[in-house]
């Protein structure tokens, strides 16, 4: 008996979703819930999990083609038994087989095959040294002309992905060590990629908050010298008893969180021509990923220690790498806060995620001169930007949010910081 393998409901709004790869092939046999597939919607990326014990009889859906909800996919016969483990007997004699060959000199014909690709390197499926390469990924690669196993995979196992092969391909192939000292002709190849649903679906949301608000950015800068000696001084009592780095960003939610209280209008959304105050604080942390940009939700963080948000945040920063983030983890949010400071960035303009009023970007920390007292000294400054949206919050609102954010992270003993 078949069982169908088909592309589930995973929320409201979504309504298909890309293949981005098959982890079973035909023949493979899986664990009922075992993953055979990832999945990319517009809003997360997920593993599709087996909907029976079985081996998997048919794939009727290619990497990179695009499926709606409900669509079957591949067939699993449940009827099919479970491969069988060799016996403890069958194990030993073989060994023993082994053995003696290893000491006549002689070496089986299968260990022969193997004799070339003694390097100290995993093989692929498909022979080669690294990670699998996910067919759509060694389509692209061939076609810009390079050796997959010169690629560095980000998925399961070491898999070289689509993106992975798109990064590779717009980098280009390595200069060879012989044709160095030759000249060069400039190249003028194209290359049409499909956006990605998650990338449409990003470029559609920042299109939406572009044209649907009135976006004003302000800025200011702030002293980190007191958190930096505060974190140095209780580092390692919060490490100890936590078992969490105490890093910037719960400093930041922290201080957000006291300036959203003095300012509801950051924390609140336009719904036509109604205002909706809210009097809790879901404060969505924006995470870099291969795939995009994510910003799971930090729930109630008003109720959270510096040490549970560190943790929070941790934790997300991990599964979104993985993959693991969930649908409902990702919607919601109250305020924003995004740090491009990770990659080096001195100063942005953040957007607004709506139907939110407001994103804090946090930047770069370099020590500058300033003037303090009239003299000038040498600082660990960093730039912050408030971006917000002016339907429904004054200039002189998100200014004084701002420096009330300021004088929180410059002043942090004002914080009850858990240790």
């Amino acid at each position: 008996m078949s069982v169908e393998l088909k592309i589930p409901n995973v929320g409201e709004s979504v309504s298909e979703a890309l293949i981005q790869s098959w982890l079973k092939k035909v023949g493979d046999y899986v664990e009922v819930d075992e993953p055979v597939a990832e999945l990319e919607t517009d809003k997360v990326t997920l593993e599709l999990p087996a909907p029976a014990a079985g081996v998997l009889s048919e794939i009727s859906a290619q990497e990179g083609d695009t499926v709606k909800v409900g669509d079957v996919i591949g067939q699993i016969d449940d009827s099919a038994e479970k491969p069988e483990k060799e016996s403890g007997k069958e194990s030993a004699e073989k060994d023993s087989r082994k053995g003696s060959d290893e000491k006549s000199g002689k070496k089986s014909e299968k260990e022969s095959e193997k004799e070339p690709e003694e390097s100290g390197e995993p093989e692929r499926e498909d022979g080669e040294k690294g990670g699998h390469v996910m067919p759509a990924a060694r389509r692209i690669l061939e076609q810009a002309g390079i050796d997959p196993s010169q690629v560095k995979g980000t998925g399961p196992g070491g898999r070289v992905l689509k993106e992975d092969a798109e990064r590779a391909a717009k980098q280009g192939p390595p200069a060879s060590p012989a044709t160095d000292d030759a000249p060069r002709g400039g190249s003028r190849r194209e290359e049409r990629v499909p956006m990605s649903p998650m990338r449409r679906r990003i470029a559609e949301r920042l299109v939406s908050a572009q044209q649907g608000a009135a976006l004003l950015t302000t800025f200011n800068e702030i002293d980190m010298s007191a958190v930096m000696a505060l974190r140095k001084q209780y580092q390692d009592e919060f490490v100890k008893r936590h078992e969490i780095k105490l890093g910037f960003m719960s400093f930041f939610v922290k201080a957000s969180i006291d300036a959203l209280r003095q300012f509801p209008q950051l924390n609140a959304e336009i719904d036509e021509q109604t205002i909706v105050y809210r009097d809790y604080y879901d404060i969505g942390i924006a995470v870099s990923t291969d795939r995009g940009l994510l910003v799971p939700i930090v729930r109630n963080a008003e109720q959270l220690g510096f040490a549970e948000i560190e943790l929070a945040i941790a934790d997300f920063g991990t599964r979104a790498r993985d993959n693991k983030i969930k649908l409902d983890e990702l919607t919601g949010g109250t305020f924003t806060i995004s740090n491009g400071g990770i990659f080096g960035s001195l100063l942005s303009t953040p957007i607004v995620n709506p139907p939110q009023s407001g994103v804090l970007g946090l930047h770069a920390i370099q020590e500058r001169p300033v003037a303090i007292d009239g003299e000038i000294v040498i600082r660990p400054m960093m730039y912050v930007a408030l971006t917000y949206d002016h339907r429904i919050v004054d200039g002189r609102e998100a200014v004084t949010f701002l420096r009330r954010i300021k004088e929180a992270i410059e002043n942090p003993t004002r914080m009850l910081l858990e240790v």
